[in-house]
């Protein structure tokens, strides 16, 4: 009321509307108010608002347990709707992911048959006679490349004829080997060996060797690869042996183990100058040298297990033996692990560095003292890299499979597989490796180069030939760091044939892949880097 007192309202405000009001101040100083029956009824009033307030606050605390349990089942009604949305999504992407695996499988299932060769076409001559049988056309190295157009501009300063580097073109598109220049054409698998482990590679990047029309028709072959993985258990009984004949011999366990750490530190010092590791490379040819003298006797092993080819003896070779010590070969064995090591912990981040460890491969491997009937023993380094690395060799799996990431090579653990990122730097210190020691120009050494530029360029076929739906990431990983800082050593080798190899890989081989994974955008990523910086049109 407008007319009110501030005290009278605020005795309104306050006063409890459930305690009886006093109808005079009379009522409060009367003589009975100090007698028992008084005292009586105000305790029986107090118990009264006492037990008001009590159930009142009882209510109160009911409701908000009533709203918290509601809450709590609505979140938990909420979270069951949450997984069920995810376990509908796992269902669906498994169902897709075994969609998928059969129609691979029906995919490989599915044969097309070889056309039989073409009957040779003889050439009349002016004077009427039929000209000795044609040769037949080698297959074409880069499959649907298109021939390379004259009227660009030179690359790099290389003018492009039409012989372009032992390369003959031709109007349709196709090329044929030149002979007299020896690096136009990649070097051919061998005849006698044969295929076996990973799926077959297709063929229009690989070329046949020139066999005449009159010549039987034989199939593709490729190497042998599984051959690596025999090779790579025999190197593990190596080691074996070897720790057992040093049970045996206390002056073998321990000049052994201090070759073994010698060789691993004089590994780890390697620089990138020029001419910075002789006192390394001088101490790791002092170790082989010193297991092949024999000053710390060893049993001697048959060297073909460590090898994929057989071997005679050679006029002129320095070791013709049936065997060569088991200690020599224990240390190439260590060497080649430590090569691996190497690439894998510090060439995935700067592909450069990988160079000068390619540069003590070639010299090891090449040198005339640790040939075996006149041939390198580089298998045991690619036996170990088969491992690791089964992209280069060919393989292929499924990324999203356990026997597949096991084909790609993928690095398993106790605890489970290695992350993403960590696989894909192994992948790229080994692909980077991998260039390092096949791009190596042998033309002013006398020895003969181990692992030549023909065993790059099968890899590369072999990883571009994949059909789209079974490219990976890995594979594009490994594709990238075998090309990144080594694509002006690979034009050196093939000029214009290894341009249009770049094309194949960097443009036509991602712009083929379904799934776009960061590698196959890093292939793209690295076409944009080498026209950017070094003028190169693919």
């Amino acid at each position: 009321m407008a007319g009110s007192s501030p005290a009278a309202r605020t005795s309104q405000q306050w006063s409890s509307p459930d305690r009886p009001r006093m109808s005079s101040i009379s009522c409060i100083l009367s003589e009975s108010r100090n007698t028992a029956i008084s005292h009586q009824d105000a305790l029986a009033r107090a118990q009264a608002e006492h037990d008001r307030v009590r159930e009142a606050a009882i209510r109160v605390y009911h409701d908000h347990e009533l709203q918290e349990e509601q809450k709590r089942l609505l979140e938990q009604q909420k979270r069951i709707l949450e997984q069920q949305k995810l376990e509908e999504e796992r269902i669906r992407a498994e169902e897709r992911l075994r969609a998928e695996e059969e129609r691979l499988r029906a995919l490989k299932a599915k044969t097309v048959p070889q056309l039989p060769p073409e009957p040779p076409t003889p050439v009349a001559h002016t004077n009427g006679s039929a000209a000795a049988p044609a040769q037949i056309k080698a297959t074409p190295i880069i499959a649907n490349s298109g021939a390379l157009s004259s009227s660009k501009p030179p690359l790099f300063g290389v003018q492009q004829p039409a012989s372009t580097n032992g390369l003959s073109g031709h109007a349709n598109g196709t090329v044929q080997p030149n002979p007299s220049q020896p690096f136009g054409q990649p070097k051919t698998i061998p005849q006698n060996q044969t295929l076996s482990g990973p799926s077959p590679f297709t063929q229009p990047f690989l070329q046949p060797n020139g066999l005449s029309a009159a010549a039987p028709a034989k199939p593709p072959v490729a190497i042998d690869v599984d051959r690596y993985v025999e090779i790579h258990k025999n190197l593990k009984k190596l080691r074996a042996s070897l720790l057992q004949q040093s049970k045996l011999s206390p002056p073998l366990k321990k000049r052994m183990g201090d070759m073994r750490r010698e060789l691993r530190k004089n590994m780890g010092q390697l620089v990138g100058e020029k001419g910075g590791n002789k006192k390394q490379i001088a101490a790791i040819q002092a170790l082989l040298d010193e297991s092949l003298r024999g000053t710390v006797p060893s049993e001697l092993v048959d060297p073909s297990d460590y090898i994929t080819d057989r071997r005679e003896p050679v006029e002129g070779a320095l070791h013709n033996e049936p065997r060569l010590p088991s200690l020599f070969l224990y240390l190439l064995n260590h060497f080649s692990k430590a090569v691996i090591n190497q690439f894998i912990n510090e060439c995935g981040a700067q592909p450069k560095t990988a160079d000068p460890i390619g540069v003590i491969v070639a010299m090891i491997f090449s040198k005339d003292l640790y040939l075996w009937r006149g041939k390198t023993l580089i298998d045991i380094l690619m036996a170990k890299l088969r491992v690791v690395c089964p992209v280069l060799f060919g393989y292929r799996g499924s990324e999203k499979t356990e026997n597949g990431r096991l084909r790609l090579g993928w690095k398993k653990t106790e605890t489970g597989w290695a992350p993403e990122q960590q696989h894909s730097d192994r992948m790229k210190g080994l692909g980077a490796g991998y260039a390092a020691i096949a791009l190596r120009n042998f033309s002013s050494s006398k020895n003969t180069n181990p692992w030549p530029p023909s065993k790059y360029w099968a890899s590369i076929a072999r990883i571009v030939n994949t059909p789209p739906a079974e490219i990976t990431n890995t594979q594009c990983v490994v594709l990238r760091a075998m090309i990144e800082a080594s694509e002006e050593k690979f034009i050196h080798f093939y000029g214009n044939a290894a341009i249009a190899a770049l094309r194949k890989a960097l443009v036509e081989f991602p712009g083929k892949a379904v799934e776009k994974s960061p590698g196959v955008s890093g292939l793209q990523v690295l076409a944009q880097i080498l026209k950017r910086d070094i003028g190169l049109e693919l």
